[in-house]
């Protein structure tokens, strides 16, 4: 790690206003896997540090590497390429505290096919690019956050696949090119152009939404978005001193939070979390730290854990660094909550250990009642992923029991490719459990598992962007059968009994590899007025099988020779 002990020049806009002041604080021993960056750095020294992480993280889809590149305020004249695993944040309290003058900029790992460009994270700075656009070719759990672009964005790679992604509370001067991405989902973000459209792009509370309307083009618009807080995030004032912001809860919102300067909400300052290693912390380390009333930051690395963490006290944060990593290793939950108010889990990806688990994440316990309205559970840039990198094996993924929850952003992947890959070995029923009322999701991204990709057990739930693969290797429609007649488990399941329940924005997609299995509906809901879907679509992508309507018995079937891509607008 790169150590400033009060020599690093910080030259930044805090708060709007320009200072030049040395710098009275150590940085926080955040351990070898974080390099921190000051604008009295020679750029050459800064770029080799870039490199050296590029070097490994480029290709490392399934490696055990974790990264975070974070940047003091000031301007910066480097080349950023961010790979798998790594994470590059400006710790300002404005994104335009730090500038980057020079490309940042996420590549495909084949070719111009950016299909499995995963987990990387660029926070809270400006870039100027070098040529006047900036490229971010990117697939899931990849999110771009409070970035502001001097420029143009381009979402591809000379119009090579993607199947993107995330957006929030980011300001583009230019045109955003998202080309041929899958799909999109963009929320309070401004820019002045929109160019593309593929199958599902979704705007939440945009400033700049594109002109058209679904099914021509695919686009999804919410006017405002109704409830959501963004994501915490480090930042450095004028004395050196590190503190974690947390922004306010929004209603009814458009467009970004830092128009001011500072993003509204809290400040707690570093000294209050408990900054963990994995070289050195277990699971009773860490939950020593939290019953004691610390906060929780999580530096990279891959945390084994014996037992569960255990996050009991009303808004305690915990955030992770550079795709920090929990695997359980004996059958246990990785984190479970408390139902109490104001947790927020943050820049976290839960790993499926070798021994089943019954859940890696559950949010609140089993039988949660407390309404939490004012002051929500929150989660932000949370992954899962059961198998590719080892065998893994759970239950459900994450299991949501505590009401009026809000998820803002989340891949959960049970992998098809990597190692102890199979219907036989990484074995998931499901991605996302929801029992609580109440609960609202943005940008939900769940794929690959054996039973229903998402079950909505809770009243008044809303999704605004799905986006599922269905498994690609049941081995015949006999292990493929969720009820007598009914062939597959449908991606997208609201149980019987919801009587409130609402979606925008959905695209699920088959890669059958065996022949004769079909999936009888992709969306499955009970036939009640106050269960509402807007904006659908199925799609073939393989060359065997089918999704034979989209939901319910409406739609009609995919296929793939002419390919037949069926959508609904509205359900009922």
């Amino acid at each position: 790690m790169s150590k400033l002990t009060g020599v690093g020049l910080l030259l930044g806009m805090f708060a709007g206003v320009s200072v030049s002041v040395i710098a009275q604080q150590p940085t926080p021993d955040f351990g070898p896997n974080v390099q921190v960056f000051s604008p009295s750095m020679l750029p050459k020294d800064i770029q080799a540090q870039i490199d050296k992480v590029y070097a490994v993280q480029q290709r490392n889809e399934f490696g055990p590497e974790r990264n975070a590149l974070l940047f003091l305020p000031g301007e910066y004249k480097v080349d950023v390429p961010i790979g798998f695993y790594t994470e590059a944040i400006g710790l300002g309290a404005s994104p335009d505290d730090v500038r980057i003058a020079g490309d940042v900029h996420a590549e495909p790992v084949r070719g111009t096919n950016a299909t499995v460009t995963f987990w990387r994270t660029a926070e809270g700075f400006s870039v100027t690019p070098a040529g006047g656009t900036m490229r971010w070719a990117v697939s899931q759990a990849a999110p771009f956050r409070r970035m502001h672009i001097h420029g143009d964005m381009v979402l591809h790679k000379n119009g090579g696949w993607a199947s993107g992604g995330w957006m929030s509370d980011d300001l583009i001067d230019g045109t955003v090119n998202a080309g041929p991405q899958q799909q999109w989902i963009a929320r309070n973000s401004e820019w002045q152009k929109w160019t593309g459209s593929n199958w599902n792009m979704v705007f939440v509370g945009l400033v700049g939404a594109p002109e058209g309307e679904w099914p021509k083009p695919p686009f999804t618009k919410i006017a405002q978005t109704p409830v959501v807080r963004e994501k915490p995030f480090l930042q450095v004032d004028a004395k050196g001193n590190y503190s974690v912001r947390v922004p306010q809860l929004r209603r009814n919102s458009e467009g970004i939070t830092w128009r001011a300067g500072v993003t509204p909400g809290k400040t707690i300052p570093l000294n209050e979390f408990y900054i963990a290693r994995a070289d050195r912390d277990t699971a009773a380390t860490i939950n020593a730290q939290l019953a004691k009333g610390k906060h929780l930051l999580l530096t990279p690395g891959i945390y084994e854990l014996s037992e569960a963490l255990h996050v009991t006290r009303a808004d305690t944060v915990v955030m992770g660094l550079g795709f920090a990593t929990l695997r359980p290793t004996q059958g246990n939950a990785a984190m479970t909550t408390a139902d109490a108010d104001g947790i927020i889990i943050a820049g976290l990806l839960f790993d499926a250990g070798a021994t089943k688990s019954p859940v890696l994440l559950e949010v609140g316990p089993a039988g949660s009642k407390t309404r939490h309205r004012n002051n929500p559970i929150s989660l932000h840039d949370v992954f899962f992923r059961v198998g590719g990198a080892a065998v893994g094996r759970t239950d459900s993924n994450l299991t949501i029991n505590s009401n009026d929850t809000i998820v803002d952003h989340t891949w959960i992947w049970r992998a098809d490719h990597g190692t102890g890959v199979g219907w036989d070995k990484n074995l998931s029923a499901n991605g996302l459990i929801v029992n609580g009322n109440d609960v609202t999701v943005y940008g939900l991204f769940v794929e690959h598992h054996q039973e229903y990709q998402v079950l909505w057990n809770g009243n008044r739930g809303r999704t605004y962007f799905y986006q599922s693969e269905i498994p690609y290797d049941p081995p015949n429609q006999t292990s493929y059968t969720s009820a007598p007649g009914v062939n597959g488990w449908a991606s997208y399941k609201v149980a019987d009994n919801v009587t409130a329940h609402e979606a925008w924005g959905l695209g699920i997609y088959s890669v059958f590899t065996k022949p004769s299995v079909t999936l009888s509906h992709a969306i499955e809901v009970p036939e009640k007025p106050g269960v509402r879907f807007h904006h659908m679509i199925t799609v073939a992508l393989g060359k065997l099988g089918e999704i034979s309507n989209v939901i319910n018995k409406t739609g009609g079937a995919t296929a793939t020779d002419p390919r037949v891509t069926p959508k609904v607008t509205n359900y009922p």
